[in-house]
């Protein structure tokens, strides 16, 4: 079997079980995906929270498929694989083989970023294919030097900070790649000014939002980070960030390490393609730890989803000399061992507590005030995820128009959700609907 097919068959498992595990196991989509829909119900160029890209993803899928909560998680998995997808093809031009290439992929099934957490479509996940592509076509404007790369990596650097801010630390990384190539090549390629200016012109709709909402989103992630004037906290919290990540990376690095014949790396900074897998890896993260200890800010663990996407292709160009293939079948079972204990963990999880968000009875909750308003709301008001259920649930889905607001000719449910339906210990909340 060729490796195209291998990838072909993984790609298609990996879609199939993260949309079915979920969609069997979960009531209710889950806290992000809701947050997502309810700005997706009134579009505009940017949010309390986030920029756009996730709230127009999940409309799109909306309006074609409706309140089907399959096609969300499908969504999201669509994300991943097509990211999975780009990876590969950039692999087998930077390794020796395919065969290789293929390797590297797999070895992210080891990231639970990858896997576990994918079911919630969000702004991480959102980021994902952008992500890689716009790594991709940054090789590919410094070996095919043809205008059209160019712009397409402008528009895609765009749409990548259009899903979250944080993907200028990618920008960031693979810029200090370029200035670097070209000092050694002693020469400056100015078609990079046709990226900067796709990029510019494809997020300048979200900067003019931007100016004309106080600068909203970027006040929520600088809150969100924190900035401690604690100087002990400019150490810790990146020490604690740094000891998340190894967490995170140990069953990769066992793999790695079952892999390979021997541990010897040799590292040459004259590798222009080591050099690159470095700028789209190890620099970002440096450059989020930095930001940690300059701020003394706290790195949330969920915010480095998209940064390990290079991660299998970077160590096994590295160690590509000294994979013993004969180890590949074991590999393989173990891989696909950590392929199906990682959803059946997931549905284990699911089914064993029915308090989670996930278990939220949205759609019961939906019928009941259609029972007592009648289903031709247009308008609701409160927080994303209490109002966006209803946006997403209500038959009429009306349009989520930020934080509790009421109406001259509405209804307010001052406790919310209503006594029928007190899940778990949530607390309650203010909800307004127009009638």
């Amino acid at each position: 079997m060729t490796e195209n097919k291998k990838l072909f068959i993984f790609l298609s498992t990996h879609l199939i079980v993260w949309t079915f595990i979920p969609s069997i196991s979960n009531q209710n989509l889950p806290l992000d995906t809701i947050e997502a829909l309810a700005w997706g119900s009134n579009l505009d160029w940017g949010f309390n929270k986030h920029p756009p890209m996730s709230a127009f993803a999940v409309e799109l899928v909306y309006q074609i498929f409706g309140k089907q909560d399959w096609a969300y998680y499908l969504l999201s998995q669509l994300f991943v694989v097509s990211s999975f997808y780009v990876i590969y093809i950039l692999a087998t031009e930077l390794l020796s083989s395919k065969k290789h290439a293929f390797l590297s992929i797999l070895l992210l099934e080891t990231i639970f970023f990858y896997n576990f957490t994918t079911p919630e479509f969000n702004v991480n996940v959102c980021e994902l294919p952008f992500w890689a592509l716009c790594t991709y076509y940054t090789w590919k404007c410094i070996n095919n030097n043809k205008i059209q790369n160019y712009f397409f990596l402008g528009v895609i650097a765009g749409l990548g900070i259009l899903s979250k801010y944080l993907f200028i630390y990618l920008i960031a990384g693979l810029g200090i790649f370029l200035i670097i190539y070209f000092i050694k090549e002693k020469r400056i390629q100015f078609k990079f000014i046709i990226s900067l200016t796709a990029l510019a012109l494809t997020i300048l709709p979200h900067v003019q939002w931007l100016f004309n909402n106080n600068f909203i989103t970027i006040t929520y992630g600088l809150n969100r980070a924190g900035n401690d004037s604690d100087l002990l906290n400019h150490i810790l919290y990146p020490l604690i960030f740094l000891g998340k990540q190894l967490g995170i990376l140990i069953l990769f690095f066992i793999m790695i390490f079952f892999l390979i014949q021997k541990l010897k790396i040799k590292i040459n900074f004259n590798d222009k393609k080591l050099l690159f897998l470095f700028g789209a890896t190890i620099i970002p993260i440096i450059l989020v730890a930095c930001t940690s200890i300059i701020l003394g800010a706290k790195i949330r663990t969920m915010w480095m989803t998209p940064f390990y996407l290079f991660f299998g292709v970077l160590v096994m160009y590295i160690f590509q000399n000294y994979i013993d293939f004969k180890k590949l079948k074991t590999f393989y079972i173990l891989i696909g061992c950590i392929f199906f204990i990682s959803p059946s963990i997931y549905l284990y999880i699911s089914l064993a507590n029915d308090k989670k968000r996930t278990d939220y009875p949205g759609k019961e909750i939906a019928k009941l005030i259609e029972n007592k308003i009648g289903n031709n709301s247009s308008l609701v008001s409160g927080d994303e995820w209490h109002a966006g259920n209803l946006s997403y649930h209500l038959k009429s889905r009306p349009k989520w128009i930020g934080y509790t607001k009421t109406f001259k000719n509405g209804v307010c449910f001052s406790e919310f959700p209503p006594k029928e339906y007190n899940f778990g210990n949530a607390q309650k909340t203010l909800v307004c609907l127009d009638k």
